[in-house]
């Protein structure tokens, strides 16, 4: 039978292998630890859970801390930025932002300079939009709650994702050992049996 119910059906077969009367013991241990690999994976989801949480909070805070200690500005390029140029990765990508020499003025209203992203082809004195931090110096824009919740749920599921990986490793060990140990015990039944038929 195939597809999910077919599945299901082999599942039940290995976690239930006393119900079959050629199971071996090792067919049963195998067993075993196949339902401790199961029962592991759903045991990791609450701590997975709470490590997401933790994570969550953590961002959280972060980003309170950020938005505290940062504040929007306006800077102005001092230069043309070049045209459409296109990334040296290989791909040959045209590129529509690029970096150009820029004056701002922080809180107190010292005057800064510093390289800023703007638009491939922008003329001089254009005015970009920027982050800077408590002595005026360029940063980037404080983490949103979207991003920390979105980090919280990728500790979680990286926590449950390498969990589980290190149970289904150790279970697909075992099951290759027991594998080898059934067939040394098959080529030991077959030597016996040929050793008996010559008598």
């Amino acid at each position: 039978m195939r597809g999910p119910s077919g599945r299901i059906a082999r599942f039940g077969r290995r976690v239930r292998p006393g119900r079959n009367p050629l199971a071996r013991a090792g067919d049963r241990v195998e067993a075993v630890l196949l339902l401790l690999a199961v029962a592991g994976a759903f045991l990791a989801v609450p701590f997975a859970a709470a490590l997401g949480s933790e994570t969550y909070a953590a961002q959280t805070t972060r980003a309170e801390q950020e938005r505290g200690t940062r504040h929007p500005a306006t800077a102005v390029s001092l230069a043309a930025a070049s045209g459409q140029s296109y990334g040296t990765d290989g791909a040959g990508v045209p590129v529509d932002q690029t970096t150009v020499p820029a004056a701002w003025f922080d809180a107190r209203g010292a005057r800064h300079t510093g390289d800023v992203l703007t638009d491939a082809g922008s003329p001089a004195g254009t005015r970009v939009p920027v982050w800077l931090d408590q002595r005026g110096e360029l940063t980037g824009e404080p983490r949103s709650g979207f991003t920390s919740a979105v980090d919280g749920i990728y500790a979680a599921i990286l926590l449950w994702a390498a969990v589980t990986g290190v149970l289904a490793g150790l279970y697909g060990a075992a099951r290759f050992v027991l594998s080898r140990l059934h067939a040394a015990a098959w080529d030991r039944a077959w030597s016996e049996a040929r050793h008996d038929s010559r008598f």
